[in-house]
């Protein structure tokens, strides 16, 4: 007890320290501790995630991998919308709403592709015989039009400074609640065509949190067209036939604020009167993923959808497809179509499913936490550590309960973490002031420690400790893959030193072709190598530098192949030529430290790598040994380059054009390959055109008068013109795609 009682002095330092501490941070509320009361908040979403109900009224119409493969890609005409919102609004839909900006004309109508074609007689008689072709977009609108149909539009920071008249009419009661909403000085619309047409006009803005997550929803923001209710509102107003939104700020009729200005209290769309925060937002209940929720674009299309499912309910369309959706996260889903977060919005707010923070929860936040400070803090002075400890977990466990409880219970959001958290930082601080003159030991331990981990790695991450976080940033990079063709039959019959030296002998002019262009090698994988460049330093010219490293790479390719051939030729033995295939792709990636905590390497992920990892695979199918993607091509056009058309690769549904390289700057500027390329053009315009016959004896033609490595790329050709001649592809708006089955 005297001990204690001559280290009492340190302790009431450090707890008077301790809880101005916890002082500051419940009143300065730090951006840190609005994200742990997320994290809780979230968690608890997730413990107990609002029933869905299929009762409510609002479903889902998705334009999903089966409507894709029904109709073709994305995006349609805007005929086959016009369609869909026929078809809905037969079946009895209560409200139509387009999570999808129409903020360009459709380029698939008849008169685009007419203004499209080279001036010409053709020309002129295609115009004449489509001189009473509707535009798509005059269908599209007709459609709405006749329907209870919303578009979608985005308020944005730039960007066109107008926005079309809004569809609802707008009351205030009370102050003038502007100056609380979001503002945005630009909107990107719908065309004016579409937006006259539709009877309602809501913005698809989120306000996700500083972690991206969507956990406020605003219901009102002003964009350029002034006051602009949500999707999710417009669509309920459609459904109950309103004209008029009514907003309730601070100092309206019933509403006590002793004149001051607190921004929206509420929002009343026809029978809804909606509770909402300052800013007119919301913070829905989010439900777990429900397929009952959503109805296929191709069903409704093709009449299989029931229409019960349709009748009398809010209709939300958007794109749910892999690569198409515009995908969130929400507390419950790291990724979500934003659409069916739309839908979800309604479903809140028909079921009254909403939860709330009211205004004194930073109040009792504040007590409890200087309450549990103090009670922790007083019985580290009165009982055993170990006590003390069970009584501040026990306290933690309480106020979580409650605060669990008060969230399923009510839908009221009132923090435990920051009361939990004083209650540790009290346990925290006194335990170690109490015993800190017990702990002359931990500096021994803290040595023992030293000698499991060397002096230059701690020191590395003491000094650059964001090492040891996963994750990395999103670059623009080039891509490269290479492989050796054939290798099995190569390494067959080597001994385990001879295939050593013989990879060592391969990969290392690989390496230093790529190392010497300033690229990375990121790993190897096998025979193969992967590389990239522009990351973790920014390189210029990142794109003509891959290209270089190819041919570099093919360079040494040839010179490995003939030191083989001679050390073959000495030895007495057989040989047989090595070959490879590299693809480039250029575009984002993310790039960091990937894998684990404890282990982790400096690498890159993306479509972009997947895509060249096919590409790369695509030089079999071709019998070419450099393959690129459209887009490296159009950042290197001074090459040689060799149009090879479009392909599908395995696991993309979009086609991507493809190029062989020829050979670089000097041989792209000569009369021999610029006579190559013309008649390469030629045979790829038969193609464009689907004149196989032609195609197929133009490569017959080339295979004569190429170099002979070159030989197997037009037979290759030929064999898939003959292919095309014997069984032609289905026509599509572009010319023929190669479709790959494999990799």
């Amino acid at each position: 007890m005297k001990r204690t009682r001559r280290r009492r002095p340190a302790y009431y330092l450090a707890t008077a320290t301790a809880a101005l501490a916890v002082l500051a941070i419940g009143r300065l509320q730090p951006p840190a501790l609005d994200d742990l009361r997320n994290f809780v908040f979230d968690t608890f979403q997730r413990l107990a995630p609002q029933p869905y109900d299929p009762g409510l009224p609002v479903r889902v119409v998705a334009v999903d991998e089966e409507s894709l493969a029904a109709f073709g890609q994305w995006p349609w005409p805007r005929t086959r919308l016009a369609e869909l919102v026929d078809k809905l609004a037969e079946a009895g839909a209560a409200a139509i709403a387009f999570d999808i900006i129409f903020s360009e004309e459709d380029q698939t109508s008849l008169d685009h592709f007419i203004r499209r074609l080279p001036d010409g007689p053709a020309k002129a008689e295609i115009a004449a015989v489509a001189a009473n072709a509707i535009p798509n977009d005059r269908l599209f609108a007709r459609s709405i039009a006749a329907a209870p149909a919303a578009l979608g539009l985005t308020l944005s920071n730039a960007g066109p400074k107008s926005a079309p008249a809004q569809k609802a009419g707008v009351a205030i009661a009370g102050d003038d609640p502007t100056s609380f909403l979001s503002r945005f000085p630009a909107a990107v619309t719908p065309i004016a065509e579409l937006a006259e047409a539709a009877r309602g006009l809501g913005a698809t803005n989120w306000a996700p949190d500083r972690d991206g997550v969507v956990r406020r929803v605003p219901l009102l923001g002003v964009g350029p067209g002034g006051l602009t209710p949500s999707l999710a509102l417009e669509a309920l107003r459609l459904a109950q036939g309103a004209s008029t939104l009514v907003i309730r700020s601070s100092n309206a009729s019933g509403e006590t604020a002793f004149g001051r200005q607190t921004g929206v209290n509420a929002v009343k769309v026809g029978a809804f009167e909606i509770a909402v925060g300052a800013a007119a937002d919301i913070r829905p209940r989010y439900g777990a993923e429900a397929p009952e929720r959503v109805l296929s674009a191709a069903a409704v299309l093709q009449g299989r959808a029931p229409r019960d499912e349709i009748e009398g309910r809010i209709l939300f369309i958007g794109a749910t497809a892999i690569g198409l959706g515009d995908i969130r996260a929400t507390p419950l889903q790291p990724t979500l179509p934003g659409v069916e977060i739309h839908s979800q919005i309604v479903e809140s707010l028909l079921s009254g499913a909403l939860l709330s923070r009211p205004d004194w929860a930073a109040g009792l936040e504040l007590v409890a936490a200087g309450a549990a400070f103090v009670l922790v803090a007083s019985l580290l002075l009165l009982v055993a550590p170990l006590f003390s400890a069970l009584a501040a977990i026990g306290l933690i466990a309480a106020l979580f309960t409650a605060s669990f409880w008060a969230f399923d219970r009510a839908g009221l959001l009132v923090d435990a973490a920051f009361p939990s958290l004083s209650a540790a930082l009290a346990y925290g601080v006194g335990a170690v002031a109490l015993w800190r003159n017990d702990q002359a030991a931990r500096r021994h331990v803290h040595m023992a420690f030293g000698k499991f981990i060397a002096p230059a790695v701690v020191e590395g991450l003491v000094e650059h400790p964001e090492r040891l976080v996963l994750g990395g940033e999103t670059r623009e990079l080039t891509v490269l893959f290479s492989d050796l063709r054939d290798f099995s039959t190569i390494s067959e019959g080597l001994t385990a030193q001879e295939l050593t030296h013989f990879m060592n002998a391969y990969l290392t002019p690989m390496t230093d072709a790529i190392l010497d262009r300033e690229g990375t090698v990121d790993k190897y994988i096998g025979d193969a190598v992967m590389a990239f460049w522009n990351a973790p330093l920014d390189v210029a010219d990142h794109p003509r530098k891959a290209v270089r490293a190819a041919l570099d790479m093919r360079a040494a390719m040839a010179r490995f192949n003939a030191e083989r051939a001679a050390e073959a030729a000495r030895a007495g033995r057989d040989y047989r030529e090595a070959a490879m295939g590299v693809g480039l792709n250029l575009g984002p990636c993310s790039v960091g430290n990937m894998g684990s905590t404890r282990r982790f390497d400096y690498s890159i992920l993306g479509d972009v790598v997947n895509l060249t990892s096919r590409l790369e695979g695509l030089c079999k199918w071709f019998r070419v040994d450099i393959l690129v993607s459209g887009d490296l091509r159009d950042a290197a056009a001074g090459f040689a380059w060799l149009e090879l058309g479009a392909a599908q690769v395995v696991g993309r549904s979009a086609p991507t054009r493809i190029y062989a390289l020829a050979g670089d700057e000097a041989f792209a500027a000569s009369e021999a390959f610029a006579a190559w390329r013309d008649e390469h053009r030629t045979m790829m315009r038969y193609h464009a055109e689907w004149d196989f016959t032609r195609a197929r004896a133009a490569a017959a033609r080339m295979m004569a008068i190429v170099e002979p490595h070159w030989t197997g790329c037009y037979l290759a050709l030929e064999q898939r013109f003959a292919a095309f001649e014997a069984a032609p592809p289905a026509k599509s708006d572009g010319g023929p795609i190669w479709k790959m089955d494999s990799k």
